[in-house]
């Protein structure tokens, strides 16, 4: 390739000094290992075939040549449906990689290394909606004079943490440890970062209290917060007409 584009540099065709580029590869480990290979960055790919297309339009490529030209155009085609990077991950596999990537990269802005103390984060507005849509009495003040249903956690993990971010509610579970009765020993949001996680939660309770004051039963409730705000990972609801 750094042969063929020094031939067109010398009949007068700008190739944007890609010669050089290409002899200067990307020294690396494949990961099947093995021996050091060459390796590019993946948009130097679309700048070659663009040199080689407008050398092609000037006359300046052999017959034999033409070929390379009829490749270009349909890369070209592929880079502006997909994009270069986007379809070099999907030929080598990558693009599952870059998956994980991004996924680390939410968690990382969502969940706190440390623990952090415990602030009131849930106002009672959340329960009082809850538990009128449930058609459960709603507990007195005082503490321990009425246990809340088992249930009310199970609710709370599909409408609050399995909506917040993708794997958010599992890393959550995975860094709280349990006591001997297998209770959370600490409250799940205490985990999230105070200028991401925290004030999306905040956001979050505020949007379910609207649609739970917005219901009248909690099936009603749900099938708004399934169309406004959908679990991570599920299909989003359509209401289809009959």
């Amino acid at each position: 390739m750094a042969q063929f584009l020094e031939s067109l540099q010398s009949k007068g065709v700008d190739t944007k000094d890609l010669a050089a580029r290409v002899n200067d590869p990307i020294r690396f480990i494949p990961p099947h290992g093995g021996n050091p290979a060459d390796g590019y960055e993946a948009t130097i790919l679309p700048d070659i075939c663009e040199v080689i297309l407008k050398a092609d339009q000037a006359g300046k490529l052999l017959d034999r040549q033409k070929h390379v030209a009829n490749q270009c155009r349909i890369l070209l085609h592929g880079f502006a449906n997909v994009g270069i990077i986007a379809l070099v991950d999907e030929a080598t596999g990558y693009q599952d990689v870059r998956a994980r990537d991004a996924l680390a990269k939410i968690l990382e802005a969502f969940i706190a290394k440390e623990l952090r103390k415990w602030v009131k984060t849930f106002p009672p507005e959340f329960y009082k909606e809850m538990f009128r849509l449930r058609r459960w009495p709603f507990p007195p003040l005082a503490k321990n004079q009425h246990r809340r249903p088992v249930l009310v956690g199970k609710l709370t993990n599909n409408i609050v943490y399995d909506r917040l971010a993708p794997g958010v509610r599992a890393e959550l579970h995975r860094l709280t440890p349990r006591d001997e009765s297998g209770r959370l020993k600490h409250k799940l949001f205490q985990r999230l970062t105070e200028d991401v996680g925290h004030p999306k939660l905040r956001e979050h309770l505020a949007s379910l209290i609207v649609l739970m004051r917005a219901s009248d039963e909690w099936k009603q409730f749900t099938r708004m917060l399934d169309r406004a705000l959908p679990r991570y990972g599920e299909a989003q609801w359509l209401p289809f007409e009959n």
